[in-house]
């Protein structure tokens, strides 16, 4: 079967239609339906050859957007089969067969009955197939075939990313690139020049100019000044068909600002100028502004002012405001009418960004003068110093001079001047001046334990003109008197061990005073010298404002006395030395042989003897467990029910009754436990006459005769060796029971009859490796050596 076009039927396309041809013809002419291709009959049977018909292959076009009335004729297919009769039907699948292409299944021709877009679709794959109209079977392998949608020009380029903001620096050289612009058209790039775009500019010149090919936008004149045209806006034309006449075309918006270089150099609006400052003014005040005009933008219009010269230079600063890039001049030091009334400052505004491209336009900086007047004020009182500070003792009587303020006019008049005290807090109240000499006296005795630091405020005015009034801080030291004993830091609790040793140091202590260091910080420790030696304590000074606690004697007993006081006299080393006395309380307490304390409290009789509450407790409740035993055992021997079989003529079988636990009357190979006891009396063993031992007993190969000279713990071995092996062995499930204590113990007997030495002579120190059963005896006759440190 063959494929015949006959879509060309625009004059365009007949060239190509019959290149095309001429291709199908060189290298499909006869192109056979592969195997994997072809589709098996029915009831036909594979075939090893190649076919003797095929489909000459071909394209199929057809022209996009078609618009007339009739459906476009797309092509033929054709059988070899097809004698003309009708015999053969055509038939057509695949993308698009029935809705969009149809075929006349009789003659094969296709058509198209809508209008196709190459944009949405660019082609599309189809079957044909030629059956026999009487037996609808295959005349033909189905085989495959494309119908490509001719494109058109029907779409024009599109600028995707436009409108365009763009940057360009101003000063620019000639050609610089700013910008590329790229428009896309979505007709065929393969196929004539429906998708070739030049571009072209419509708006912005001369200042800008575009590349037909590349889409580049550049500048086009020589140093565009951004002081004279910031903004532009450029249009930029792409036009499909190479530009020719009849081709599609699409326009972008660029809008292009020049950026702000350092090309202006600053200039003062004036070359002098005059300010007026009272001498009144504060120093550090800001007194005046200045500035410097500067037509770039941003960074490149940053400027710094300096004073340059002039009689003014120490007296004035200028520093430069970061938003409004103005000059201001501040007060470095007080104005005085009365000595100078009149400054000449020059001052100069430069730029701190430099761009050397631009330094043949001049130097960036510029330079004015200016004089500053000084005016005349009524001046407030001046105090000789801006602050004072002043000293007393603590305790000095009421009326103690403390110190003395002075302040004059610094005006020419030189008024006389008042002093007077802001009570404005509580300090103000405890200090009085003399309103004529500025001396301060003291109105109150003071402690500078309580308070040592008074601040006040001493205002001055002149006597002609009070309303100007000027203040001075005054701070009033409160200095130490020794005037405070020494004391404890704290309340000790100092504890003793019952073991411990002569000389061991229980607790440190240390003092403070509530005066100052050269009043309090050297302390003397020692015993109260009006009392008799202590034989149970001494106290050592340790010279560095500490002392220990030692113990006088080896042992201590809470039985006999559990609380001693130790009277401690405590002196500082101030002028004059003032002491006290402080008395600790020392508690007796038992310890561990660490030296933990276990307990500080009297202990009862059988606490004394090694059992703590607890372990009493224990005790009672285990022997609570053992009566509910009891009681239980009983209870349930005295309700347990009858056997149900109790007569002895009972004559079933395999039913034997049995009156205790374990294997009963009835089992006469009970063992006899006798036999643990004398071990000479061990009968050979006897087995059981219902039972075939598997296993022989080990006893068989001992004679009975070596039983007077085996060992009692030899023989339980051997019976427990027997009774693991031997599965006759009866009962299965008793508990054998070996009365053999062992061998003696190796601490020895603890009977007090061997105890013929007293305290003094034996050594108990062992005690202490029995264990904690032991541990409240070896308390009692050993001596622990505790190892704990205060």
């Amino acid at each position: 079967m063959r494929i015949t076009s006959t879509s060309c039927i625009c004059p365009v396309l007949v060239c190509l239609c019959f290149v095309q041809r001429c291709y199908g013809a060189a290298h499909h002419g006869s192109i056979k339906v592969t195997r994997n291709q072809t589709k098996h009959i029915e009831g036909e049977t594979e075939v090893h050859h190649r076919p003797k018909r095929g489909w000459v292959w071909n394209q199929f076009f057809v022209l996009e957007e078609h618009m007339g009335p009739d459906p476009q004729y797309v092509g033929k297919l054709h059988s070899n089969s097809d004698k003309g009769d009708g015999s053969v039907k055509y038939i057509l699948t695949g993308e698009g067969a029935g809705t969009i292409f149809i075929i006349d299944d009789t003659t094969g021709d296709i058509h198209s009955t809508k209008s196709l877009d190459r944009e949405q679709k660019t082609h599309y794959v189809l079957h044909a197939q030629a059956i026999d109209r009487r037996t609808n079977k295959p005349l033909e392998p189905e085989s495959e075939f494309i119908i490509k949608v001719q494109d058109i020009n029907d779409n024009a380029p599109k600028f995707t990313d436009g409108p365009y903001i763009v940057t360009v620096p101003e000063m620019s050289e000639m050609g610089t690139s700013v910008l590329q612009v790229t428009a896309t058209d979505a007709d065929d790039p393969t196929y004539g020049n429906s998708a070739r775009v030049v571009y072209s500019i419509l708006q912005g010149q001369p200042y800008f100019s575009v590349d037909p090919k590349t889409g580049v936008i550049r500048t086009a004149l020589h140093n565009m000044d951004r002081e004279a045209r910031e903004h532009y806006s450029v249009v930029i034309q792409a036009k499909d068909m190479a530009g020719q006449v009849g081709g599609l075309s699409g326009s972008t918006t660029v809008n292009i600002t020049l950026t702000d270089v350092n090309d202006n150099p600053p200039r003062f609006p004036q070359k002098h100028y005059q300010l007026y400052v009272p001498e009144s003014a504060q120093v550090g005040s800001a007194v005046g502004k200045i500035k410097a005009n500067d037509a770039d933008t941003g960074p490149n219009a940053d400027m710094k002012y300096t004073i340059i010269n002039g009689d003014g230079s120490g007296v004035f600063s200028i520093s430069t405001d970061k938003e409004t890039r103005e000059g201001i001049l501040s007060l470095k030091k007080p104005l005085n009418y009365e000595k100078k009334k009149s400054y000449t400052l020059n001052i100069e505004g430069a730029n701190t960004h430099l761009d050397f491209r631009f330094s043949h336009l001049g130097p960036f900086k510029d330079v004015t003068m200016l004089k500053v007047i000084v005016g005349d004020v009524d001046e407030p009182p001046l105090f000789t110093m801006p602050s004072y500070v002043m000293e007393v003792y603590e305790n000095s009587k009421i009326g103690t001079p403390v110190g003395t303020v002075t302040a004059h006019d610094p005006d020419a008049a030189n008024s006389l001047v008042r002093y007077f005290i802001d009570h404005n807090t509580e300090e103000d109240r405890y200090f009085t001046i003399d309103a004529s000499t500025g001396t301060i006296k003291t109105a109150k005795i003071f402690d500078r334990e309580e308070t040592p630091w008074y601040n006040i405020t001493v205002a001055a005015s002149e006597i002609d003109n009070p309303g100007l009034v000027s203040h001075v801080p005054v701070g009033v030291r409160i200095l130490d008197v020794n005037d405070n004993p020494p004391e404890l830091a704290r309340d000790y609790d100092v504890v003793v061990c019952e073991n411990t040793k002569p000389g061991q140091v229980i607790q440190t202590i240390t003092a403070t005073d509530k005066d100052n260091s050269a009043n309090g910080a050297r302390f003397h420790f020692s015993l109260d010298e009006g009392l008799s030696l202590n034989p149970n304590f001494t106290l050592r000074n340790n010279e560095d404002n500490t002392a220990s606690i030692l113990t006088r004697r080896r042992r201590y007993s809470r039985t006999t006395q559990d609380i001693y006081y130790l009277p401690v006299l405590i002196s500082d080393g101030g002028v004059p030395p003032l002491s006290s006395s402080s008395t600790l309380t020392i508690r007796v307490c038992a310890c561990e042989r660490d030296g933990r304390v276990r307990t500080c409290h009297a202990e009862a009789f059988l606490s004394s003897a090694g059992l703590s509450t607890g372990a009493l407790i224990a005790i009672l409740l285990c022997i609570v467990i053992l009566l509910a035993i009891v009681v239980l055992f009983i209870t349930l021997r005295r309700s347990k029910k009858e056997p149900l079989i109790i007569s002895e003529e009972d004559v079933r079988e395999n039913v034997v009754t049995y009156d205790d636990e374990g294997g009963g009357e009835e089992d006469t190979e009970a063992f006899d436990i006798t036999a643990l006891r004398n071990p000479s009396a061990a009968e050979e063993l006897k087995y059981r006459r219902d039972v075939r031992p598997e296993v022989k007993p080990l006893s068989r190969h001992h004679p009975s005769s070596s039983l007077d000279s085996i060992d009692v713990q030899e023989f339980l071995k051997q019976r427990l060796a027997e009774a693991d092996l031997d599965p006759s062995v009866p009962p299965y499930d008793s508990l054998q029971t070996y009365a053999y204590e062992g061998h003696r113990s190796e601490a020895g007997s603890i009977s007090s009859l061997d105890s013929a030495t007293t305290h003094s002579d034996q050594d108990y120190n062992y005690l202490g490796d029995w264990g904690p059963e032991f541990k409240k005896l070896a308390e009692l006759y050993g001596e622990i050596e505790p190892e704990r440190t205060t």
